[in-house]
C-alpha cells in the first residue's frame, strides 16, 4: 500500500416541493434520529477505473473505497438542501475514480443532486447525480453514479465495463411484473385508455419529478390545472355541449371573469397563475396580444390564412373567377402561387361518427389560397363535405368563397373558415403537437435509456433534450387525451380523437420527414437549391416557421456535427458501437414497431447519418415543438379566431325552414445553460459555446426581420411579430424562447 490521502465527500440533497417540515411522518423522524445520532444515513464506496494487480496472480480486482456520509448540521434553506459529509482514507494508488455507489438506509428515498469529492491528486470532482435514490428498504439495489466523462463502450475503461452493463440490465428490467414507484426501469407499452380510469400512469422515477421545486414549476401548474381547474370550469358552466351563447358572453371571460366558488388548491394554483386571479374568487382570462392589437382579427379573411398540401375538387374555373385580374389558374399552379389545405380525406371517415355525438358535427374540408404579389396568402375557396349517410342521405358538398353577392353568402363564408379553423384546430393539436412531438419522441427516450449507458456520450448529448416529457405525457394521458377528457370534449373528433391521431400516424408519420428541411420539401413549401441559404428555396419567401427555423436548424445542426466528431474520430468507432447500434434497432423495431419495415428509415452507418438523426430529434423536441406549443394563447386564446369545435351544421346543408331562418336572423354562432458533462470534454464545450453564439446571433436577425415592413407576414396593422423560434425568453408568457425538450 502506498500513501493515503483523506478525501472528503460531500453529497447534496435536494429536498422535495412539499417541504421539509411537510415532509415529517414516522419514516423521517426515524431518518432524522439515525442521521443525527448514528451518522447512519448513506454508504458511499469509490470504484477506480483502473484494476489494481493482486500479489502472485494473473488476476485483477477493482479497489473499493467505503464510508458512511453523516449530515452536516448546516443545512442550506434557502435552496431547499441537506449536505452529507463523509471521510475516506484513499490509496494513492487508486487511481481515476471511476463511479461511485450509493446505498441509501433511509427509510425514504432521496433526491440526490450531486456529490463533490475533495482531496484527491487529480483535485476536486464533481459527479452529477440529479436522480432518485431508493431506500435500501425498498431495494437492495446500490445505485451507480459514474463519473462526468463520456466514454464510447470500446473505450470504457475496464474495471468499468461490468457496471456498465449492470446499470444497463437495470434500467431494462426484466419485463415481468408490477411497477413501483422508486422503479427506473424503461419499456414499453400501448396506450389503448378506451374507458376513465382511476389512478396515475407509471413513469421511471427519474422521469417523474413532480415532487421537486424550482425545476418542475411548469409540471405542477400543468397538474394543477388538469386536475383542479378544468373540473371547476365544467361545473361552473350549464351545459359543456352547449358552448357560448354569444361573442358578448364569451368576452366576459376577458372582460369580468368567472367566479369559482369550489376551486381545490385555490391557494396553489392562484399563486402558480396570478394573472388568471385578478380577485379571490374571480377567474379572468388576460387578454391575448392578438386581441390588444385587433379584436376583430379572427374575422379577416388574412388572419385565416394557413399552409397545406394535397389536391382539390374545386374547379379552376372557380379559382379563375377569384383572381381575375392578376393572373390565370393555370398560371398561378404553374408558378407555385396556389396552396392547398387538405382535411377531406383524413375527417371524412369520421363525419358519420363524430355527428352522432351530442352537441357537434364535422365535415371532410379543402380550402385553396392564393399567394398574392404581396408574399401573403389569401383563402380563395373553401369545400365541406359529408360523405352519404347510413339513413340514405346522399352525399352533400358545397364550396364556399369569399367573392360574395350578398350578406347571406358573405355569412355563410364565414361560418365555412370556422369550421375550417376548427378542423385545424384539431389537426394541430392531435398531430403537430401532440403526435408529432410529445408522442413520438417517447421511444427515442425510452430507448436511450434502455440502450445507451449513462457514460455513452449520445446519452449525455440527448438527456436535457429528453427531459420532463415522459412526465408530461403521462399528465396528458390522465386528463387531456384520456377518454371522455379535454380533447374528448372540446375538439371536433370527440372520442374518435386518438383513433384518427393513430390513423395520421400509420398514413403520414415518416422519420426522414420531421427534420425542418424534410418537412419543409414534402409540403411542397421548398425545393433543394444549394445556392440558396441553408440550400433550401422557399416557395414562400416570407415563411416566417420557415426562415427562422432554418436559422436555428443549421446551429443545432453545427453543435451535433462537432460534437459527434469530437467522440466518432472514424465510421468505423460508429459502426462497431454495440450500444449506439442496438439504440438505432430499438427505435425502429420496438419503439415504432407497426413502422419497422419501412424503406424510409436512414442506416446508421456514417457519422454525417447520425448527425441527421440527432439533429432531427433535437429539432423536433426544441424547435418544431416551440413553434406549436408556445403561441397557443396568443393566437388561440381568444376563442373565435381558433376554435376547436364547430357544433352545428352548414345552414345551407339540407335546411329545414326553421333552420335557415334562424341562420338569416341571427348568423353569429360559431440552449442557454451547458451540461456538466458537456464542459468536461475541452472541445465539446467550445462547440457548445459556439452554438450558443450563433442562437444569440439569431435573436437580433429575427428582430430585424420583424421590423421589415416588406414582410407583410411578420409586420403591419393587427400582424404579430413572429417570435416563437426566438431562441430565448424573459419569464412570464411571452410567446418565444425555445426550450431544449418538450416542456409546458
Amino acid at each position: 500500500m502506498g500513501k493515503n490521502f483523506n478525501v472528503r465527500a460531500i453529497v447534496t440533497e435536494k429536498l422535495t416541493a412539499v417541504g421539509f417540515v411537510k415532509n415529517i411522518g414516522l419514516g423521517q423522524v426515524i431518518d432524522s434520529v439515525s442521521d443525527l445520532l448514528l451518522g447512519n444515513a448513506l454508504q458511499l464506496e469509490l470504484v477506480s477505473s483502473e484494476f489494481i494487480p493482486m500479489l502472485g496472480t494473473t488476476t485483477s480486482i477493482k479497489e473499493l473505497i467505503e464510508a458512511k456520509a453523516k449530515l452536516n448540521i448546516t443545512i442550506n434553506h434557502e435552496e431547499d438542501e441537506l449536505k452529507y459529509v463523509a471521510k475516506l482514507q484513499v490509496d494513492e494508488n487508486f487511481g481515476q475514480l471511476g463511479a461511485i455507489l450509493v446505498t441509501n438506509v433511509h427509510h425514504k428515498e432521496m433526491y440526490l443532486k450531486d456529490i463533490v469529492l475533495e482531496g484527491l491528486p487529480q483535485g476536486v470532482i464533481k459527479v452529477e447525480c440529479k436522480s432518485w435514490v431508493h431506500s435500501v428498504h425498498d431495494n437492495p439495489q446500490k445505485r451507480i453514479f459514474f463519473t462526468n466523462k463520456a466514454y464510447l463502450p470500446s473505450q470504457t475503461p475496464v474495471a468499468l465495463k461490468s457496471l456498465r452493463e449492470k446499470e444497463l440490465e437495470m434500467l431494462r428490467g426484466d419485463g415481468i411484473g408490477e411497477r413501483k414507484v422508486y422503479d427506473r426501469i424503461y419499456d414499453y407499452d400501448a396506450y389503448n385508455d378506451l374507458e376513465e380510469r382511476v389512478g396515475s400512469f407509471y413513469v421511471p422515477r427519474d422521469e417523474d419529478f413532480s415532487d421537486l421545486k424550482e425545476i418542475t414549476f411548469g409540471i405542477n401548474v400543468l397538474d394543477n390545472v388538469l386536475h383542479a381547474l378544468i373540473p371547476s370550469l365544467e361545473a361552473s358552466i350549464v351545459d359543456t355541449n352547449l358552448g357560448f351563447e354569444s361573442f358578448k358572453e364569451l368576452m366576459e371571460l376577458f372582460n369580468n371573469g368567472m367566479e369559482l366558488s369550489n376551486l381545490k388548491n385555490k391557494d396553489d394554483i392562484e399563486q402558480q397563475m396570478p394573472n388568471l386571479f385578478p380577485t379571490k374568487e374571480i377567474l379572468q382570462f388576460p387578454p391575448t396580444d392578438l386581441m390588444a392589437r385587433d379584436e376583430f382579427a379572427w374575422f379577416k379573411d388574412e388572419e385565416f390564412a394557413l399552409y397545406g398540401q394535397s389536391q382539390s375538387a374545386i374547379t379552376s374555373e372557380l379559382i379563375d373567377q377569384e383572381i381575375k385580374g392578376i393572373m390565370s389558374f393555370n398560371e398561378a399552379l404553374n408558378q407555385k402561387k396556389i396552396f392547398v389545405l387538405d382535411y377531406h380525406d383524413s375527417l371524412l371517415p369520421y363525419v358519420n361518427k363524430v355527428r352522432q355525438i351530442e352537441g357537434t358535427t364535422l365535415y371532410g374540408s379543402r380550402t385553396l389560397f392564393f399567394l398574392t404579389p404581396q408574399g401573403t396568402l389569401r383563402p380563395v375557396a373553401i369545400e365541406l363535405t359529408r360523405p352519404p349517410t347510413d339513413d340514405g342521405k346522399p352525399q352533400w358538398k358545397q364550396v364556399f368563397t369569399p367573392t360574395c353577392s350578398d350578406g347571406t353568402q358573405s355569412w355563410l363564408w364565414t361560418l365555412a373558415k370556422a369550421h375550417v379553423l376548427a378542423h385545424d384546430s384539431g389537426y394541430h393539436q392531435l398531430i403537430s403537437h401532440w403526435l408529432r412531438t410529445h408522442c413520438c419522441v417517447e421511444p427515442y427516450i425510452i430507448a436511450t435509456n434502455r440502450q445507451l449507458s449513462a457514460m455513452h456520450p449520445i446519452n449525455k448529448l440527448m438527456k436535457p433534450y429528453f427531459r420532463f416529457t415522459m412526465m408530461i405525457n403521462a399528465l396528458a394521458r390522465e386528463a387531456l387525451i384520456n377518454a371522455n377528457g379535454i380533447i374528448e370534449s372540446s375538439f371536433s373528433t370527440g372520442k374518435y380523437s386518438m383513433e384518427f391521431s393513430s390513423a395520421v400516424y400509420e398514413q403520414e408519420w415518416r422519420f426522414d420527414q420531421q427534420g425542418l428541411p424534410a418537412d419543409l420539401i414534402s409540403r411542397g413549401m421548398a425545393t433543394e437549391d444549394p445556392s440558396a441559404p441553408h440550400g433550401l428555396k422557399l416557395t414562400i419567401e416570407d415563411y416566417p416557421f420557415a426562415n427562422d427555423g432554418l436559422i436555428l436548424w443549421d446551429a443545432i445542426n453545427h453543435w451535433v456535427t462537432d460534437y459527434v466528431y469530437t467522440y466518432y474520430t472514424t465510421e468505423e468507432l460508429l459502426k462497431s458501437d454495440n450500444e449506439l447500434q442496438s439504440w438505432w434497432e430499438e427505435i425502429r423495431t420496438k419503439g415504432h414497431q407497426d413502422k419497422k419495415d419501412e424503406k424510409w428509415w436512414p442506416k446508421l452507418d456514417t457519422r454525417i447519418n447520425l448527425i441527421n438523426i440527432l439533429t432531427t430529434m433535437i429539432w423536433v423536441t426544441s424547435g418544431h415543438h416551440a413553434a406549436v406549443n408556445f403561441g397557443q394563447y396568443t393566437y388561440a386564446g381568444y376563442f373565435p379566431n381558433r376554435p376547436t369545435i364547430a357544433r352545428i351544421k352548414m345552414p345551407s346543408e339540407d335546411p329545414t325552414k326553421e333552420e335557415w331562418n334562424n341562420f338569416v336572423e341571427n348568423p353569429e354562432y360559431i440552449g442557454d445553460q451547458i451540461e456538466s458533462s458537456w464542459a468536461e470534454d475541452v472541445e465539446v464545450k467550445a462547440a457548445f459555446e459556439r452554438f450558443n453564439g450563433r442562437l444569440k446571433k439569431m435573436e437580433s436577425v429575427v428582430d430585424l426581420r420583424n421590423e421589415d415592413v416588406r414582410l407583410k407576414n411578420r409586420n403591419g396593422a393587427g400582424i404579430l411579430p413572429y417570435q416563437l423560434l426566438k431562441p430565448f425568453s424573459k419569464s412570464g408568457v411571452t410567446s418565444m424562447g425555445v426550450p431544449n425538450s418538450i416542456s409546458i
